[in-house]
């Protein structure tokens, strides 16, 4: 019995299952748009292997403050032990300017010339060295040269870290990176008035400059394993790569010299503001511990839960005001109007800090004080950011290293008008004042001279 002819509907199935033929158009216009859908709904991994080069940043800046924070912390006691006057101190730390407006400069020479890997491994070693030689100085001078090489070497920390961020990141992501890494700040002057009382109480206030001074050779290891340029880095996938260079193409890397860098408008608003606000950083650093301890009696026992508090809130500046410029680009704002929105919004933020020495209670003076911390942190992480906005990647490291050198030479001025202030007053309520005025006069000054932001034409 012969079987009936095929069901036409099998057939043509059998036939199209067992056909090389290529599917019809509209079928592979089917597979191409689930294939696009698919892509669109788990996009290729672009790789975070830059934010452990963030890490490194981070952990590099927290050493730099811990580092530079265990003089002032010990200031109080330091006064008693070697019969110091307020201007004996001021004139010690003066030094530490000196040498880190010298050091700015050449660093970001330097950096520019032989690269950041080598360049940062060395600052760490100096200024680790320097740190620990503090414990076997006992004279003014000998504090005063022990600063100054402390000054040299932990110049060379943000001239690298900066110019890391720009050849590591695309731009939106710069501001966030600074950030973050500049919140490391806040971090080391968190542990140095948690660590350092109990490091002077147990051991002595030698051992405070030696311990401190040793972490810088366990980060040392870190880096030296961990960082290479992106084109070279074996760890680094080609996704992760094509985004950070996804800002454009390779730019020259012939080096710039001096003089074709000082005629431009972007390098005297960069400089002139880090002029104006960098003093009034450095200058909470070296003598909120004598204001707090004069004005409010606080000892050295108690400086932990007043100094954590601020430099908390100095954390949470540092890094939400590199978030809110990232942010406001990312949505569609100019570079321009992104950054200096993040900056007038910070520079308003410091204003109160013009009362701290008019409220009686401890409390409300630290609040204010953090407030301005935070601010301050929040201007300076889209300050250093406007560098590699403004400049080519081969020229930041000696546009960072100028702003850190105008920075230093305020900070000189303003440690010379506080020793002189003190000295005839005893109050601190000018110089307050002179630090909430800083911020607002320096936007001005900036926009003024790139109401555009426009790139350096180098």
């Amino acid at each position: 019995m012969n079987p009936g002819p095929p069901d036409p509907l099998t057939a043509s199935d059998a036939v199209k299952a067992a056909s090389p033929i290529a599917p019809s158009e509209d079928s592979a216009a089917s597979i191409t748009g689930e294939v696009i859908a698919a892509s669109h709904a788990h996009p290729p991994r672009v790789g975070r292997y830059r934010w452990t080069i963030c890490a490194l940043l981070f952990f590099a800046t927290t050493i730099n403050y811990i580092d530079r924070q265990v003089f002032g912390i010990l200031a109080p006691e330091m006064k008693k032990i070697f019969s110091w006057t307020d201007a004996d101190y001021v004139g010690i730390v003066f030094w530490f300017e000196v040498a880190y407006a010298i050091g700015q400069l050449g660093f970001g020479r330097i950096l520019d010339k032989i690269g950041t890997r080598v360049g940062f491994a060395c600052a760490m070693v100096f200024w680790s060295l320097s740190c620990m030689l503090h414990a076997g100085m006992a004279t003014i001078l000998g504090f005063s040269i022990a600063r100054f090489l402390l000054g040299l070497g932990e110049s060379g920390n943000f001239p690298a870290s900066i110019k890391v961020v720009a050849e590591w990141y695309p731009k939106k992501e710069r501001a966030l990176a600074t950030g973050i890494f500049n919140a490391g700040s806040n971090v080391g002057a968190i542990a140095a008035p948690l660590g350092i009382p109990l490091i002077y109480l147990t051991w002595g206030w030698q051992w405070a400059f030696i311990l401190t001074g040793g972490i810088g050779f366990v980060w040392l290891c870190f880096w030296l394993r961990a960082f290479r340029e992106p084109e070279a880095h074996p760890r680094l996938s080609p996704q992760e790569l094509a985004y950070i260079r996804s800002d454009g193409p390779a730019e020259a890397t012939t080096k710039v010299p001096w003089l074709s860098l000082l005629p431009h408008r972007q390098t005297w608003a960069y400089v002139i503001a880090k002029f104006l606000t960098d003093s009034v950083w450095r200058w909470y650093l070296y003598l909120l511990p004598l204001f707090f301890s004069s004005h409010f009696k606080l000892d050295i026992k108690s400086f932990g839960p007043p100094f954590v508090l601020i430099y908390l809130l100095a954390d949470v500046g540092s890094i939400g005001g590199g978030w809110l410029s990232s942010r406001l680009i990312s949505k569609g704002w100019s570079v321009n109007a992104g950054r200096k929105t993040a900056m007038l919004i910070c520079a308003v933020c410091v204003v109160p800090v013009v009362l701290a020495t008019q409220v009686p209670n401890m409390w409300a003076a630290v609040w204010l004080v953090g407030l301005a911390a935070a601010a301050h942190q929040g201007w300076s992480a889209n300050l250093y950011t406007t560098a590699s906005d403004m400049f080519p990647k081969r020229a930041v490291g000696s546009i960072v290293g100028l702003g850190g050198m105008a920075g230093a030479l305020g900070a000189m001025g303003l440690l010379k008008l506080t020793g002189a202030i003190l000295s005839k007053t005893g109050s601190y309520t000018t110089l307050f004042v002179i630090a909430g005025c800083a911020y607002l006069a320096a936007l001005g000054i900036m926009h003024l001279l790139v109401p555009r932001m426009e790139p350096a034409k180098i």
